[in-house]
């Protein structure tokens, strides 16, 4: 098995992450992680929705939502041959007026050990953008104009 933790705190509401974070198919306008997420389905992310996305290095991956409480977390699960990946979105009350963000992904499967030592760093990287960028478009509502916020949301190239 391979796995990856980070956790982070945010200057924002629990109702401002997880909006968020919830909006899948928006996320590749605050994580460079990301090229596209295509639903796969319609209506608010539920236990069953699914979604194809599309990461720079890697091939298209359909996930789906196994777990989900609004407002608190949501796991998902891309299976492939040799390999499952499940990646959970945690929010806790952090210290202050934050929220606690914890990103995990782990990897199971007869593939899971060569995955993790080929690609081990390429999924911190990306777990850490999209950490880093959820806080960065998060905490940008508080401090920017309405005009500023469209350049502080894009993705850098």
């Amino acid at each position: 098995m391979a796995s990856y933790e980070t956790s982070i705190n945010i200057a924002a509401t629990t109702d401002k992450v997880w909006s968020a974070i919830e909006d899948v198919e928006r996320w590749p306008r605050w994580t460079a992680s990301m090229t596209s997420v295509e639903r796969l389905d319609r209506g608010p992310l539920a236990r069953g929705s699914r979604a194809r996305v599309k990461q720079p290095k890697l091939r298209p991956v359909v996930w789906t939502v196994t777990d989900l409480e609004p407002r608190r977390s949501f796991t998902w699960t891309a299976r492939n041959p040799g390999i499952t990946s499940v990646a959970d979105h945690q929010l806790s009350p952090g210290p202050g007026n934050t929220v606690n963000v914890r990103l995990s992904v782990r990897q199971t499967g007869p593939l899971a050990p060569l995955l993790g030592l080929l690609a081990s760093g390429l999924t911190r990287r990306y777990v850490n953008m999209e950490a880093e960028g959820l806080k960065r478009y998060c905490e940008a509502d508080a401090v920017a104009s309405p005009a500023s916020l469209s350049e502080a949301h894009r993705a850098p190239a």
